[in-house]
């Protein structure tokens, strides 16, 4: 194999990271948006968090994204958020995120942040719909958060542990891979190359 089609897709507030709808609510699905039965999602996204979503017809790509090798051990494949939460981030809340906090399930991997003004987001942002819970007396901040494993809703259960509850999450990068400038609800095919398959451990 030679190449392989993966599709990134800016996945809107409210859509399920499924085709099918098996649950009984108001959210749409990826049938919405494409026809291709043969993509599958690699890497879920809850229907009320945004951003990217990646979609690959190869089943080698997909476990590679969703459990990349242990030949990639050294170099892990991250999941980069842009989290909105309310109040306004103390040093030692961001140390905690850091260094990992100890959930139901157990502790979190160390991970990467950093707060940022919404002048500095990696992308203009889009407007949600519908928009975030907002409290006059209270501010709002955004965290670039990048997190090393997949925990259920690991990334607001995160924020919440250390009293900073997410208002808006939005998936900026998987495994390289960005959402760069790509509009909400929009898709790019892009092609992988053989070095980019052996980059995620994919052998041709």
């Amino acid at each position: 194999m030679s190449t392989t089609n993966l599709v990134l897709f800016n996945k809107p507030y409210g859509v399920q990271s499924q085709f099918r709808d098996d649950s009984n609510n108001d959210h749409t699905t990826l049938s919405e948006y494409f026809t291709d039965k043969s993509l599958r999602v690699a890497g879920r996204l809850d229907a009320t968090s945004e951003g990217l979503l990646i979609l690959t017809s190869d089943g080698r790509v997909n476990k590679a994204i969703t459990h990349p090798p242990k030949a990639n051990a050294g170099r892990k494949q991250g999941k980069t958020y842009l989290v909105q939460v309310e109040g306004m981030p103390t040093t030692e809340q961001l140390d905690k995120l850091g260094q990992g906090v100890i959930l139901k399930d157990g502790k979190t991997l160390p991970a990467d942040i950093k707060q940022l003004s919404e002048e500095d987001l990696p992308m203009p942002l889009w407007q949600r719909e519908p928009p975030i819970r907002e409290r006059k007396s209270i501010p709002t901040s955004w965290l670039m958060l990048t997190i090393y494993e997949g925990k259920n809703r690991q990334v607001r259960r995160m924020t919440a542990h250390v009293g900073l509850p997410c208002l808006r999450l939005i998936r900026w990068s998987v495994a390289g891979f960005e959402l760069e400038e790509l509009a909400v609800g929009e898709f790019v095919r892009i092609h992988l190359d053989s070095a980019k398959l052996r980059e995620l451990g994919v052998s041709n």
